[in-house]
């Protein structure tokens, strides 16, 4: 990408990003006053600010989640030795489905997309009964399409963003005409605005606005089960609230990175075309850069090809076009995107110069097992457990879907063979090109080591969990046999006190004579209204100091469970 490409894209970010941050502290008042609830009266700053008005807002959606008519997709012809690639809207992609160049072998169609009423209907517009020689094995039981799951890194802070404008932006009533009225000019201009809406009506929804661009959101390694559910949209919450940070994020390398899922499918046909769905946009090669591409814009990652898979596809085979296929087909071409995309994320692009995901793991455990012999601290075994879990979880979530590739690659290998049986008569078109066999095989190999390596730190895990709890079982042990002691000995103590407080207070209070102290004239009803109303307000006070949490929390810190609007 060239630098003022990366500029503009940076200043747009940059300006939404104050915007969302405004609408926030609107939108979010107890959260600020939590905050800032001694300041805000006395400093104007931290009070609630007004919202943007509607053009920004307006603005603000278009931004996180554009109108499908206008979502950018990309067009690549591959020809010998020549390769065009250009950039449409989504509303132009039927007019691409047909009349590819006579040069070119193959045409790939990619629209960022994720589950939902558009992607249903941009599949079924693309394949009209044109389907290309089914993947059987390699794909659902009666769907001759293959599909993955692929794992890639966005900015958590991006996230939380694209969460918080969800949450907030989708419950304004006052927007959603206007909305509405855009989305419907963007896609109302063929065949597809036509099938969306049938498509919606046939599900008995609405193709509004949310429904059809809420769907861009990342999975979470915990949300959803497989790509062929629909996607875990209801209830959406900002990650600091109620998505637990990953343990990943404990290694310094990924700090500031939140793994997520991303289901990509495939559809092709006999006349070489490709289309390919998918709503990833992350980063899926791991170097030193990597901080830095998580914290550019979406649209700067997708064009990188040191970033994302999908952008080095598009430029792996600019120049060769399809000189150096083995076969100039379709499925050839299908099967090395996926695997591809299959074993990203990983850090053999740029020659391991950065931590994998599994040794950055490892790192975590390790400091996880160290925890196991600190010194017992209240909360501290809670809050050690909890991590434990979570990266039981974390790992547990990522060696499924390193199952899922497997169970897929091993499904499309016999596709493979079975069509190379079929072309056996016909000679390849580079006999010296990669094998789509021998693809599959290398993705194979290093997924069947990565999915190795997290089962055994699972194992690993779970034995360190098991001795954590030995370890702190025997510490609540000693602990209770030095409480009883205490017990016997505060016992004793209690019983002495009970005794001689009664006659000390009785023998001061009947000894004393206020009358002989000299030029005073008071007597013990003064002593019980000085005294008294000095008591009660020192307990009252520490009654306050004791339950000042509580007490807070009620006034101020509800809980935050989706925005208030005003």
């Amino acid at each position: 990408m060239n630098r003022e490409r990366l500029e503009h894209y940076t200043k747009e970010r940059q300006k939404y990003r104050k915007i969302i941050r405004r609408l926030k502290r609107w939108a979010y008042p107890d959260l600020q006053l939590t905050k800032y609830w001694t300041l805000s009266s006395l400093f104007r700053y931290y009070r609630r600010p007004p919202p943007p008005n509607d053009e920004e807002l307006i603005s603000l959606t278009q931004y996180f989640y554009p109108p499908r008519g206008l979502l950018k997709v990309f067009v690549c012809d591959f020809g010998d030795n020549r390769t065009e690639r250009r950039e449409i809207k989504l509303n132009e992609i039927e007019s691409y489905y047909q009349d590819k160049p006579d040069w070119a072998a193959v045409r790939w169609i990619h629209a960022p997309l994720g589950f939902g009423l558009t992607h249903s209907s941009v599949e079924d517009l693309f394949l009209t009964d044109r389907s290309g020689r089914p993947f059987n094995s390699g794909s659902a039981a009666g769907w001759p399409y293959p599909s993955i799951e692929t794992l890639n890194f966005r900015s958590r802070e991006n996230i939380q963003e694209k969460r918080d404008a969800f949450l907030i932006l989708s419950k304004l009533d006052r927007l959603e005409h206007r909305l509405n009225q855009i989305s419907n000019d963007s896609i109302n201009n063929g065949r597809l605005g036509e099938d969306i809406n049938w498509r919606a009506g046939h599900h008995g929804t609405t193709a509004d606005y949310w429904n059809l661009a809420g769907i861009d959101m990342p999975w979470q390694l915990s949300e959803g089960i497989s790509t062929d559910n629909p996607r875990p949209r209801d209830n959406l919450s900002p990650i600091s609230r109620n998505i637990n940070r990953q343990v990943l994020s404990k290694h310094s390398f990924y700090k500031n990175a939140q793994l997520v899922r991303n289901p990509f499918r495939c559809f092709h046909r006999p006349d070489g075309y490709l289309l390919t769905l998918s709503a990833a946009a992350g980063v899926d090669f791991l170097d030193v850069n990597f901080s830095k591409y998580i914290d550019n814009p979406i649209d700067c990652v997708f064009d990188n090809e040191d970033a994302s898979a999908l952008g080095l596809m598009l430029q792996l085979f600019e120049g060769s076009g399809t000189a150096t296929w083995h076969r100039k087909t379709v499925e050839w071409f299908l099967v090395y995107l996926i695997t591809e995309l299959a074993v990203t994320p990983h850090n053999i692009r740029q020659g391991c110069n950065a931590v994998s995901i599994l040794n950055a793991y490892q790192s975590v455990v390790q400091g996880l097992k160290e925890g196991r012999y600190k010194e017992w601290k209240r909360n501290d075994s809670v809050i050690l457990v909890r991590e434990y879990l979570t990266c039981i979880d974390e790992l547990t979530s990522i060696s499924v879907a390193l199952n899922k590739k497997i169970k897929v690659l091993e499904g499309l290998q016999q596709d493979v063979q079975k069509f190379e049986m079929e072309d056996a008569t016909t000679e390849p078109d580079n006999p010296d090109g990669e094998r789509a066999a021998e693809r599959l095989q290398w993705a194979l190999d290093i997924l069947k080591e990565q999915r190795t390596g997290y089962q055994e730190l699972l194992v690993d895990l779970r034995l360190s969990l098991d001795a954590l709890f030995q370890v702190r079982s025997m510490e609540q042990n000693d602990l209770a046999i030095v409480a009883d002691s205490q017990n016997q000995a505060t016992l004793v103590f209690t019983g002495v006190t009970i005794v001689f407080l009664p006659l000390s207070f009785f023998t001061g209070y009947f000894g004393m004579n206020l009358r002989g102290v000299v030029n005073t004239q008071r007597t013990e009803s003064f002593f019980w209204r000085v005294c008294g109303t000095a008591g009660f307000l020192v307990i009252i006070l520490v009654l306050f100091y004791a339950f000042r949490q509580k007490i807070r929390n009620r006034i101020v810190g509800r809980p935050l469970l989706a925005p208030r609007m005003v």
